[in-house]
């Protein structure tokens, strides 16, 4: 269970189910063979030290079900967990250390293949129609919007998906800095997204990051007419080999495509977009303006 958010330990009964820890995606392949590693170590290791589920979930403070379904790769461990175990089974910091490799896990898997693909990325140019691009987004921004999302997502799931998304955002640390450009619509950036605070914060990110030498920021004004990109998000990602990816929801039914020619079609799209956005400078000027009427 959580409490404001936080993970708190539950009882070590066998009747707890909802403890903390994330569901395995079971079509993810990877996921499960990693998970199921993990969980057998911990088995192996415990049963090395004489202890059994019962002993063991009470000296970690957790209940005997989610140790279980740890051992048998049915539930990621959370980090914490492993730190716990760590130190209960004295294994010396080799179970902490399969944190990394949990950690890579945890995600969904079409989570994990964009992150990948935007870790290669030399470029990214980004059109978003209705609202902050992910990789710009405050922690409460993603919040309120996950938290509208129908059919509703669980808890575990929720908790997943706003790490994720703010995982994605390690793209500003990289060096060599990839260049990067995005164009919002002024009428999204106008939505009331959570509160007057996560507002002021959200726009305090976006200038921000508007004034890294590797991004272009742009608005599209509300005044500015029909443009190509009315038909939904463009992404285009180039990578250093000369190859490329994209993809957009109005069109090559909003697959992702690495063909020559429909990656010209995509690129002239969002070039004209570009063109008809506020210049950069602009752009910040209009958003500064937005964040005074907050």
């Amino acid at each position: 269970m959580s409490v404001n958010g936080e993970a708190v330990r539950v009882g070590t009964g066998t009747d707890q189910t909802d403890e903390p820890g994330w569901e395995v995606d079971p079509d993810d392949d990877w996921a499960l063979a990693v998970i199921a590693t993990v969980g057998r170590q911990l088995r192996l290791r415990r049963e090395a030290t004489g202890m059994r589920v019962c002993d063991f979930a009470v000296a970690v403070g957790y209940g005997e079900d989610l140790v279980y379904k740890i051992e048998t790769g049915k539930r990621i461990p959370r980090p914490e967990y492993l730190d716990t175990a760590d130190e209960v089974l004295g294994a010396g910091g080799l179970i902490a250390a399969m944190k990394e490799d949990v950690k890579k896990v945890r995600y969904p898997k079409k989570v994990r293949d964009l992150t990948q693909m935007e870790g290669r990325a030399v470029e990214i140019g980004l059109y978003e129609p209705s609202s902050v691009a992910g990789l710009l987004q405050t922690p409460g921004h993603a919040q309120a919007l996950f938290d509208v999302w129908q059919p509703p997502y669980s808890a575990d799931d929720m908790e997943r998906m706003l790490a994720a998304r703010m995982a994605r955002q390690s793209i500003f640390d990289r060096e060599p800095a990839p260049s990067l450009s995005f164009v919002h619509e002024e009428a999204a950036l106008r939505r009331q997204v959570g509160d007057t605070m996560v507002m002021r914060q959200q726009f305090e990110r976006l200038l921000e990051v508007g004034r890294l030498r590797n991004v272009t920021l742009q608005v599209m004004p509300m005044l500015s007419g029909p443009h190509p990109g009315l038909s939904g998000r463009i992404e285009l990602l180039k990578f250093a080999d000369g190859t490329a990816v994209g993809r957009s929801d109005g069109a090559f039914n909003g697959r992702p495509t690495s063909d020559p020619r429909q990656l010209r079609i995509l690129e002239l799209r969002y070039n004209t977009i570009r063109a008809q956005a506020l210049p950069p400078r602009e752009s910040l000027t209009l958003i500064e303006q937005l964040l005074g009427e907050t």
